[in-house]
């Protein structure tokens, strides 16, 4: 049984990367574990910081652990470079813990997709960083970043 499509498809310009990464992030923060494992082929491959994570039962399970720890997570991520079928990604998100202690953690990502625009490959390295409350700066309500919010450059970040 063939994968669904998910558009854009490679080969990439920089609007279709563009809109391939805002597609990522608004699924991101939706911290749906099932929405956002739509977007990987079945057989998907990641590493994340230092997890291995292969396939779509692995990744819902991953989301489940990583909203369950990560509360109120909000999330920005931009285009780095692209070619072909590749996407590098730069992202910053906030959340805190269980106890009020926030954290911004930062990143890059590097995505390979295969012909259906689907994620084969994701590699994430990520630092975390203790913010205080006030150092914040992703106020909106949890879900999609407003389109009229700063992203990452516009905010120094």
């Amino acid at each position: 049984m063939a994968e669904e499509s998910r558009p854009p498809l490679p080969p990439f310009t920089y609007e279709t990367a563009a809109q391939k990464v805002r597609m990522a992030e608004d699924a991101w923060n939706s911290r749906d574990p099932a929405r956002v494992s739509l977007a990987y082929s079945v057989d998907s491959v990641w590493r994340n910081r230092a997890e291995f994570v292969t396939g779509r039962e692995e990744i819902v399970e991953f989301l489940q652990r990583k909203w369950a720890k990560e509360l109120d997570y909000r999330l920005i991520k931009e285009v780095w470079a692209f070619h072909e079928a590749r996407i590098a990604v730069r992202f910053a998100y906030e959340w805190h813990d269980d106890s009020g202690n926030w954290f911004r953690s930062y990143g890059n990502e590097n995505w390979e997709f295969d012909q259906q625009g689907l994620m084969r490959r994701r590699y994430a390295s990520i630092n975390d960083l203790p913010i205080k409350e006030e150092e914040r700066k992703y106020r909106w309500p949890l879900g999609r970043r407003p389109d009229e919010h700063p992203g990452l450059s516009d905010l120094g970040l």
